[in-house]
């Protein structure tokens, strides 16, 4: 007799790389339905085609998105890899829009995959001065026919927030698919899928984790037959979660809106500390009044939040001064706030500008900032003792 098992919240870990099919009639069913939403136990068939630890965590997230299905993947880029996949033809002709200020590893994909490999035709949306231009967009859609249409809605790192609803209706207007890679903002502050969106991914390393230990990618909609597509990708090129990365997932998302609160309060905090520090000359950080698209993300967001990232510019006359402030000021932080390549651990962390964009961004003193869930007070002292040391 099998030992019945306790209540819990918690689904088992199932690190079966294959599940036991009852009998033939289970395993015709199962295998008929393996691009659905699977919800019998009893119906799961490989590993690397879905597992029951992989589902629970995309049932949260679908009820923090509010979408019809998500689709988990073991990285951001392989999300996106599987949402860009899901419009893919064999019609050369088709032409797909990028806005330019994206992911650097998404554009990498983009020109190095989907350019060289796989020969889409690509082509980049520039903004104009510190903005997108809605009517440049609506000329370059006029022009280019693309149909497909993929943006950020917060910039990386010079924190551009577009007016995302009016430029997801003209490309929608125009025939295109919009993806959105909604990272920065999260769907704390806003949900494009309730935009007019056909996808929406996210980096579940970042926020959606939120712990710093964890790779992972969703991408989300609510078509149905997207939904297949995306599911016959996943399984076919091997983009799955591990269940033991899927369970710990499940645990973080049940306190992602309380972090994320508390990471957008802790960075309209230090923004506007930092912008009466005379050792800042610059601070960006959509949430003041100074950042050029302040009123894009007040729309959007509703007044909710800002985001956690702070991009600053240490003051100096020259930019040898500035390089040699901005070494100095990372090593009298790196004890507590390292610099650590990612974004939205629940520790604040830093990245320096120059050294990853430097061909686009070449600033010497510019240092985003990730900003944690920590006391505020614990990193208002921090900051300021590390900036008065600076000589």
């Amino acid at each position: 007799m099998k030992a019945k098992l306790p209540k819990t919240t918690r689904v088992p870990i199932y690190r079966d790389s294959g599940f036991h099919l009852v009998d033939i009639p289970t395993m015709k069913q199962a295998f008929a339905d393996e691009l659905q939403y699977p919800r019998d136990p009893n119906l799961y068939i490989y590993g690397r085609y879905r597992n029951p630890n992989v589902v629970a965590a995309e049932d949260l997230i679908m009820d923090i998105e509010g979408s019809q299905w998500s689709v988990i993947a073991q990285s951001g880029l392989a999300a996106i890899d599987i949402a860009l996949s899901i419009f893919q033809k064999q019609d050369q002709n088709d032409m797909w829009l990028f806005f330019s200020e994206i992911y650097g590893g998404t554009n990498q994909f983009i020109d190095n995959v989907l350019v060289r490999r796989r020969g889409i035709n690509a082509v980049r949306f520039n903004p104009t001065g510190n903005d997108y231009s809605i009517e440049d967009f609506e000329q370059a859609l006029i022009l280019h026919k693309p149909t497909v249409v993929f943006f950020e809605a917060v910039s990386n790192p010079m924190l551009i927030t577009i007016d995302a609803e009016a430029f997801i209706s003209v490309a929608k207007k125009h025939g295109a698919k919009v993806i959105v890679d909604n990272t920065f903002a999260s769907p704390y502050l806003w949900k494009p899928l309730g935009s007019g969106a056909n996808i929406v991914i996210h980096s579940v390393t970042k926020y959606l984790a939120g712990h710093g230990n964890i790779s992972g990618g969703v991408l989300s909609g609510n078509d149905p037959e997207l939904l297949k597509l995306a599911l016959e990708y996943r399984k076919l090129v091997g983009h799955m979660m591990s269940p033991d990365d899927a369970a710990r997932l499940c645990d973080q998302l049940k306190t992602f809106e309380l972090r994320f609160e508390r990471h957008c309060r802790n960075a309209f905090i230090l923004a506007s500390y930092l912008t009466s520090h005379p050792a800042v000359e610059k601070v960006l950080y959509p949430g003041l009044e100074s950042h050029p698209t302040h009123n894009n993300a007040f729309k959007l967001f509703n007044g909710k939040g800002f985001g956690a990232i702070i991009t600053i510019d240490l003051a100096g006359k020259t930019n040898k001064i500035k390089a040699d402030r901005c070494n100095q000021l990372i090593g009298y932080l790196s004890d507590s706030i390292p610099l650590v390549p990612t974004l939205g651990d629940t520790e604040t962390i830093l990245m320096p500008i120059e050294p990853v964009w430097g061909d686009k961004f070449p600033f010497p003193g510019m240092i985003r900032f990730s900003i944690g869930i920590e006391n505020s007070d614990k990193l208002l002292k921090t900051l300021s003792n590390a900036l008065n040391s600076l000589q």
